[in-house]
């Protein structure tokens, strides 16, 4: 980890640092060196015998990008670990809290960028970024303690296809779908509920990685996001523009075209209007 290693929580009780001069040696304190860091996992990846993984805070993948870029390219199989994923890191302010990283990391071809909601989509996350061997994955974590989402076997199966429904009305019939991200999804889960309360039917759809689901057949991304339904809102802590091609031009986006500010991570979250009642309003005002 990049001078981060007890904030990314990389560390575990296996982890011995390299300077011990023991042989079994097997973690790197790099300092605050993140493009050197992955620059070196791309190395470690190419040797063999073992997957390296790297961790710094998403805003600081700025200074690894071209490495991580050449995670790609390659490509290598190297793992990038990124915690501290938006506003939701909360007093370290704007220059700390990701805006367009998520975006900017998702642009790159053949890289893998996973954003879970929990810890099951979070294990399903990490088995597919060990088991990929045609390229990086990001792991994108939150700061702050996220809710567990109930799922049945089919759905927890479905998590490795990039983006499955998480929640379905009662009836199974919906005129509305409400997509998300990481720390939003239980925002989208609770706009579904307030939505019921109002006798609108919403599908809640988990997207923790974009890329992974685009490549899934037609008739599986057909039978999650069906064509016939146009009225969409996605919400995500970051970069609003990215979401257009899931919601389409009737759809809207819930989300932060600006940077952040400096305040306890529930205050930012009203106060940039990434909330239920946002979701809401926005959902009831399609057409």
């Amino acid at each position: 980890s990049a001078d981060l290693a007890g904030s990314n929580l990389t560390i575990w009780k296996g982890s011995k640092n390299v300077t011990s001069h023991d042989a079994s040696a097997n973690y790197i304190h790099y300092g605050v060196r993140e493009f050197g860091m992955s620059a070196i996992a791309n190395g470690l990846a190419l040797h063999g015998g073992f997957i390296p993984y790297d961790a710094t805070f998403l805003v600081f993948s700025d200074y690894a990008r071209n490495a991580v870029r050449m995670s790609a390219l390659i490509p290598t199989r190297a793992i990038h670990v990124y915690t501290h994923d938006s506003i939701g890191l909360g007093e370290d302010g704007p220059t700390h809290q990701p805006v367009e990283h998520l975006a900017s990391l998702r642009y790159i071809p053949n890289n893998d960028v996973w954003r879970p909601c929990d810890a099951v989509e979070s294990a399903v996350s990490w088995k597919h970024a060990i088991e990929r061997s045609s390229g990086p994955s990001c792991l994108v974590f939150s700061r702050q303690t996220l809710v567990h989402q109930p799922r049945n076997d089919e759905q927890v199966s479905a998590i490795a296809r990039g983006g499955y429904v998480l929640s379905d009305p009662p009836s199974a019939k919906f005129d509305l779908i409400l997509i998300a991200t990481g720390s939003e999804v239980e925002v989208a889960m609770q706009a579904m509920r307030i939505l019921a309360d109002q006798s609108v039917a919403a599908r809640v759809v988990s997207m923790p990685c974009t890329r992974v689901f685009d490549a899934q057949p037609i008739e599986y991304r057909e039978g999650v996001l069906p064509s016939w339904c146009r009225r969409r809102v996605a919400v995500e802590a970051g970069i609003t523009d990215f979401w257009c091609k899931y919601v389409g031009l009737d759809g809207a986006v819930v989300g932060l075209d600006r940077f952040g500010a400096s305040a306890p991570a529930e205050q930012l979250y009203v106060h940039f209007g990434i909330t239920a009642e946002a979701v809401v309003a926005r959902a009831r005002a399609l057409a």
